[in-house]
């Protein structure tokens, strides 16, 4: 059996979605690149082998010889066009955020409640880097004893455009933070304070949040969107017993007068890629099976991380500590 993908969005993101379907998913076909811009959706097709190109994101879903869909599209596309996956009864694969907006999300809940089964997957894709699995495992298996905290950072080379926020670093960067520390930790959110440094310079200075777990823990974060030096994004879990660390990933070790050093990636592609790969063959063995995958994230899981992002905004522009009010969980996500 083979599953016929469509990816939506020819980006950075929707090229390295065609590039991991083509090369790196047995069972799976690259079956049409769509985007707005039909040159870039061709370039992206050739470049993969895909059989077809589009230019209407709404169509593509419909067609007849599309089995499933990757949304790798602009965020406000996200909620909408999953939507339309649920309408017509395909399984997607959707890029994070869900949407930015909590009702958004809830709305997607809603009609795939409606439908009667998932099919929505998010790509929060830390969720299957080897790093945070080891962490989640130290803690499940009872080495570290109960956690206490968890110190993340995610620090960039510089902000994707001139005209990026405080907030946007908690909208835009963060959630990757807030899915990945809930999956490892296994609970929710209380509260959320959030603060800026000053820089010397106009450039959006640092964002740093601390967030309470409905279980008394604490969690730090750190969003560098100005870091300069590289890519960087690690965390450490600290528990009663002991703890765990990620460490950057180094292939290699330059030693030359009198110095020793390792690089740093641009960008999180790389770092990634594996975590990226393992994601997309669980989504093709979802559309194979109907079965969600344990690791995965889904709408449930969007919504939380919109919902603390829409409080952490707050807690920026008010500073002051404010509670993360969420709905019920749905029986559905449990």
């Amino acid at each position: 059996m083979t599953i016929r993908i469509a990816v939506i969005g020819a980006g950075l993101m929707g090229a390295d979605h065609a590039k991991i379907v083509a090369e790196e998913m047995p069972g799976a076909t690259l079956q049409l690149v769509c985007d707005m811009d039909g040159q870039r959706a061709r370039r992206i097709a050739e470049a993969c082998g895909a059989f077809d190109i589009a230019t209407d994101p709404e169509g593509a879903i419909a067609r007849q010889d599309v089995d499933a869909v990757i949304i790798a599209s602009p965020d406000s596309t996200h909620a909408p066009l999953s939507m339309a996956c649920i309408a017509v009864g395909k399984r997607v694969l959707c890029e994070k955020p869900l949407s930015q907006a909590s009702a958004d999300c809830i709305a997607v809940m809603d009609a795939e409640q409606q439908a009667g089964a998932k099919f929505v997957q998010l790509g929060f894709m830390r969720r299957y880097d080897r790093s945070y699995q080891e962490m989640k495992r130290a803690l499940d298996d009872g080495r570290l004893g109960r956690a206490l905290m968890m110190h993340n950072f995610h620090r960039n080379v510089e902000t994707p455009a001139a005209d990026f926020t405080g907030a946007m670093a908690i909208t835009n960067s963060a959630p990757h933070e807030f899915d990945v520390v809930r999956y490892v930790l296994g609970t929710e959110y209380a509260a959320i304070s959030a603060f800026q440094p000053s820089r010397s310079d106009a450039r959006v200075a640092p964002v740093v949040m601390v967030l309470e777990t409905v279980d008394g823990q604490l969690v730090n974060i750190e969003i560098n969107n100005n870091a300069v030096y590289g890519y960087d994004v690690r965390a450490e879990l600290v528990g009663e017993l002991g703890t765990v660390a990620t460490n950057n990933v180094a292939y290699t070790r330059m030693e030359s007068s009198f110095t020793q050093s390792t690089g740093y990636d641009a960008d999180w592609r790389a770092r990634y890629y594996d975590a990226y790969r393992r994601q997309n063959r669980d989504f093709l063995r979802f559309v194979m099976t109907g079965e969600f995958p344990a690791t995965a994230s889904d709408c449930w899981d969007g919504y939380c991380a919109a919902i603390v992002a829409e409080a952490g905004v707050r807690a920026l522009k008010e500073a002051r500590r404010t509670p993360v009010q969420m709905i019920a969980k749905p029986e559905f996500y449990a």
